[in-house]
């Protein structure tokens, strides 16, 4: 089996369950976005020491952000086969990530002013994660059906890799005054 099948080169892309759709669409738009920021994330876990915390943690929300590829990726009138967990981000996965930043923001005291991402090299790409996981939200606006979890799970997701990033640090540098 070969990788490419041309079918894309008149600029449309298939969707998961069936359909085409323009490659700069909406869709293709969103899930290419948590694509990035997946592996962004994937980035930030080659720095960690495998079989850690961070690096479960880490593992864990680039299998969700498949849930969320998937649930994106799906045209409106297959949304009936998506699979809560599977397919679809349930509001349980969001309440997950509220926990885990619970859990994590108990074990140090968060910065109180704006901090200065790069104390080190995972905090950096902890924080360059979060940004692309910010725009991939933005940009899931416009292609997220009505009642769907994709919106919060990122916005979710986000404050997690700050707190992820200030976790890692210890402690911060924070700006003066702004």
């Amino acid at each position: 089996m070969k990788i490419y099948t041309r079918k894309g080169d008149d600029g449309t892309t298939g969707l998961y369950g069936g359909g085409r759709v323009a490659k700069d669409s909406a869709a293709p738009e969103a899930y290419g976005t948590v694509d990035e920021a997946q592996a962004a994330l994937g980035v930030a876990r080659a720095e960690c020491e495998r079989g850690s915390e961070l690096d479960e943690i880490l593992v864990g929300l680039e299998r969700d952000l498949w849930v969320l590829m998937a649930e994106l990726a799906t045209d409106a009138s297959n949304a009936h086969k998506l699979v809560d967990g599977t397919s679809r981000v349930s509001a349980d996965m969001v309440a997950a990530v509220e926990t885990r930043i619970d859990d994590i923001s108990a074990r140090f005291d968060p910065p109180t002013e704006f901090v200065v991402p790069g104390e080190d090299r995972l905090a950096a790409l902890l924080d360059v994660a979060r940004t692309v996981v910010r725009r991939a939200e933005r940009v899931s606006l416009r292609a997220a059906a009505d009642g769907s979890q994709v919106v919060p799970y990122l916005n979710r997701l986000s404050d997690l890799c700050w707190t992820l990033a200030r976790w890692r640090e210890g402690t911060s540098l924070i700006t003066k005054s702004v």
